[in-house]
């Protein structure tokens, strides 16, 4: 399912632009990570995929929906959104409940809404956990609540706000590893991040955000290169570019072995 954004421009109510002028098409099972610092636009570019906002002048169109005529109910079917503070999101007394909640509201059978639930808390490591309150987790386990509460809707498209905040080095890997499943599945995954790591070993494409605007936008390997672009919107290369940088390696590596590999 396509998504393509033209021309979108949003400021806040209190008059503030945010975004100026963005144009992007993202198409169907891409893996897509927006980078900036804080205040880019990325979280308020990504809220406007499931009409959490809707642009002042512009289009978002996902599918062949132009977001405009949907209501955020009918667009949560076809966009997932993870909150990058779960307790935004959570409100039900259980796991089990969090979870249910929204294939329940797509109008499932029971059945079905049953077997998702199971699955995405056995996919984020929580079905042992499932009858206890949210609030009685980390804030790490929380999130991952919140990440199983999406994937029981089935989307094709999910987006993951800050989705490695709280979470221990076996977590990423996992949700990395989740990544390049939901990937072969066909869905399109679209991450706010700062975990310049993260992005580089598991998303094919980078988009760097900075003052409300795209500065750069390709392959991974490409974008997270460019330090000197990359430091106007104070991001650093991932570790392993820098370092093979230093070392004076033509490469640039986005994961252990290929750093091994680039090695004299």
């Amino acid at each position: 399912m396509r998504i393509e954004i033209n021309a979108l421009s949003f400021a806040y109510p209190s008059g503030v632009p945010v975004l100026h002028e963005v144009s992007l098409r993202i198409e169907p099972g891409e893996t897509v990570a927006l980078v900036g610092q804080n205040g880019a636009g990325k979280t308020t570019l990504v809220k406007h995929l499931n009409g959490l906002l809707q642009p002042n002048t512009g289009t978002v169109r996902v599918g062949d929906w132009d977001t405009r005529a949907q209501t955020v109910a009918r667009l949560a079917a076809r966009v997932g959104y993870v909150f990058q503070n779960p307790d935004d999101q959570l409100f039900q007394r259980t796991l089990r409940d969090e979870v249910m909640f929204g294939p329940k509201n797509l109008g499932w059978p029971m059945d079905r809404v049953r077997a998702q639930t199971e699955a995405a808390l056995e996919q984020v490591g929580l079905l042992a956990e499932a009858d206890r309150h949210p609030y009685d987790l980390s804030p790490g386990q929380r999130k991952r609540v919140a990440l199983a509460a999406v994937l029981a809707m089935d989307p094709p498209i999910l987006v993951l706000d800050e989705p490695t905040t709280g979470q221990d080095y076996a977590h990423v890997e996992a949700i990395g590893r989740m990544v390049g499943d939901w990937r072969a599945q066909g869905k399109t995954v679209i991450t706010v991040t700062h975990d310049l790591d993260f992005c580089a070993e598991y998303f094919e494409r980078v988009i760097v955000m900075g003052a409300g605007r795209i500065l750069l936008d390709g392959p991974g390997r490409t974008v997270l290169a460019q330090a000197e672009i990359l430091a106007q919107t104070a991001v650093d290369p991932p570790q392993l570019i820098r370092l093979a940088a230093r070392l004076g390696l033509s490469a640039s590596p986005l994961n252990v072995d290929e750093f091994v590999a680039a090695l004299p």
